[in-house]
């Protein structure tokens, strides 16, 4: 299953913020941890429902895009440190479940993902939620970035959600040649608008651990993020013939007995804290000096 769900679409002005996955790891666990290790939570019902009406929301949101059906709104939050980005397109002849299966299926994630450098499964923690690894190529000479995340998945309704949020993994410590991002928020909701079309939000807020130049903020809401979206929308198109010659009848997302990840336990993991990792400055590269990498070409 599939953990890429930051991707290339997230970037940020890096710095303080505040940290979103702090609701998980102490809403339901009623204290808080005294030392720097924070322990992580499991989404609830509650958190999926949190994460809905920020999709749906127009509070607060500036719209930054807006053509050829997909639009992307960046949030006027107080702290600008760490950039909230939100994205909605229209999938017409694409079925919700059909969607919700792309963002799941690892293997075919690897035939239109052209940024995905490795994507893996560490573990599972219950029926719907596992935890991952994510490398993505960012343009030249930019570092790459990696994420270690907890995901969780819940359908609802007509609705499909997906979550996820860094994590520290004992066995699975930053890479030599990436940089560890943190992602504090990052998820999708499907919702079907009938029998053979839906609506695809993707919110995401990722500490890419870095100064990055302003050009690449600017280029993420005004080019990446609506390009990432196009393809996860004709990825979606082509994927049901796909996966009638591709195991038609595994989706372990779907059917957890199909699963076979090894268990873990939410004790051996904790909270990414960016505070912990290293923060380089990357704000003095211009985009002449840049190489595009494959998902950015016109």
């Amino acid at each position: 299953m599939s953990h890429s769900d930051q991707g290339s679409a997230a970037a940020a002005d890096g710095g303080g913020h505040t940290d979103l996955r702090l609701r998980y790891s102490s809403s339901s666990l009623g204290h808080v941890c005294q030392s720097w290790k924070m322990p992580v939570q499991i989404p609830d019902d509650s958190d999926f429902s949190s994460f809905k009406d920020q999709c749906l929301s127009s509070d607060a949101w500036t719209s930054r895009y807006n053509k050829g059906g997909v639009t992307v709104w960046c949030h006027e939050q107080e702290s600008r440190s760490v950039q909230k980005l939100k994205m909605r397109i229209v999938c017409k002849d694409v079925k919700a479940e059909t969607l919700y299966d792309v963002l799941h299926d690892t293997s075919y994630r690897r035939k239109w993902d052209t940024n995905m450098i490795e994507t893996y499964d560490i573990g599972r923690l219950t029926v719907n939620a596992d935890v991952g690894y994510y490398s993505w190529k960012c343009p030249s000479p930019l570092k790459n970035r990696d994420f270690v995340t907890m995901r969780s998945w819940l359908p609802l309704g007509s609705d499909y959600l997906i979550i996820n949020y860094s994590v520290k993994h004992p066995q699975h410590p930053p890479k030599k040649d990436y940089v560890r991002a943190v992602s504090l928020l990052t998820g999708y909701l499907i919702q079907s608008n009938g029998a053979n079309c839906s609506t695809l939000y993707y919110l995401t807020q990722v500490d890419p651990r870095g100064s990055l130049p302003k050009w690449v903020v600017n280029r993420v809401s005004q080019f990446v993020a609506p390009k990432a979206m196009r393809k996860i929308y004709k990825a979606s198109l082509k994927y049901p013939e796909w996966k009638r010659r591709h195991d038609p009848g595994l989706k372990p997302w779907m059917f957890p007995e199909q699963n076979c990840l090894p268990c873990i336990s939410a004790s051996e993991l904790t909270l990414q804290r960016a505070a912990s990792l290293e923060n380089i400055d990357e704000s003095n590269v211009s985009e002449e000096r840049t190489h595009q990498s494959d998902d950015e070409d016109t």
